[in-house]
């Protein structure tokens, strides 16, 4: 038991430095919603998609009436909950992870750009930021998935392209800061190309705030692609996700509360999990998010 307790320590001090009970919770229920979304097609009790007319709105096993064949009951078609909810995760970390990605890339490269040169550039790509922040990033999400066809390619890239002013404004905010230490105008005074004092000086910097904010915006995605599909305005409904199975439920929640509560319970899991691990990000990459400090470190 004492080695047992040891090694755990080791692991934590290792691989999870400062980590806090929340984050731990965050990263643990990560990997594991991670784990079954990729390992879906094996571990699944029943084909998610298969209909069975006389085995609609089974309750969960432990009910009244509830059946161990179907541990979490089954939906108003017969379909099996469980094998849905694990398949619908599939479309959620896809969703939330790569949208991230393409909003991460674009408000990145902006950040860096607008708050390094300033000037023309700056003022153009603020005004632009200010824009759009003035309307809700669901409403757009929404008007452009009207708009355009609805599937999973156009809900990632519609969600990646109207997120990333909020990379933006971080990005810059923390390049304007970097660009004002004096390491970085000794290098420039010494001839340094722009190019080398972004990427060895600015970019380091301005990585551990860029890294929370793109965690908790995992889940924000996860949250926004949940709404539209519930909103009918998602991906196609041959698609599981779990915000259409909220909407499938809506019309039972009286009578058989199951079809839509594990779906929302499983979206609050995933959100907090991922905000949890943005907030410990926070505290252990950018203390000064925190504490309210100026710049980053000094990386020379």
């Amino acid at each position: 038991m004492a080695a047992l307790t040891k090694l755990n320590d080791t692991i934590r001090r290792r691989f999870l430095p400062n980590v806090s009970p929340l984050g731990l919770l965050g990263l643990v229920s990560i990997l594991a919603i991670t784990i079954l979304a990729v390992c879906a097609p094996w571990i699944v009790p029943y084909d998610p998609w298969q209909i069975i007319p006389t085995q609609r709105l089974v309750p969960p096993f432990w009910m009244e009436n509830g059946s161990t064949a179907h541990l979490l009951g089954t939906d108003n078609l017969g379909r099996d909950m469980l094998s849905r909810l694990i398949y619908g995760a599939r479309v959620s970390l896809l969703v939330g992870i790569v949208s991230v990605l393409i909003a991460g890339a674009i408000g990145l490269f902006l950040g860096l750009v607008s708050g390094y040169f300033g000037g023309w550039i700056d003022a153009v790509t603020m005004r632009v930021v200010d824009a759009m922040l003035a309307i809700p990033t669901l409403l757009l999400v929404l008007v452009a998935m009207v708009v355009l066809e609805a599937n999973l390619l156009t809900l990632i890239l519609v969600i990646g392209l109207t997120s990333w002013v909020h990379y933006t404004r971080i990005v810059r905010g923390d390049v304007l800061g970097v660009k004002a230490r004096e390491y970085v105008q000794s290098a420039q005074t010494l001839g340094a190309s722009n190019f080398y004092i972004i990427r060895k000086h600015i970019l380091p910097n301005v990585l551990s705030s860029f890294t929370v904010i793109a965690t908790i915006g995992v889940g924000t995605a996860i949250l926004t692609e949940s709404s539209l599909s519930f909103l009918g305005f998602g991906v196609q409904p041959s698609t599981i996700t779990w915000g259409s199975m909220l909407n499938d439920g809506r019309n039972y929640i009286a009578t058989s509360w199951w079809i839509a509560t594990f779906p929302g319970i499983a979206i609050t899991i995933t959100v907090l999990a991922f905000t949890f691990v943005g907030d410990w990000l926070r505290d252990y990459l950018d203390p000064r998010l925190k504490k309210g400090g100026d710049g980053g470190d000094e990386t020379a």
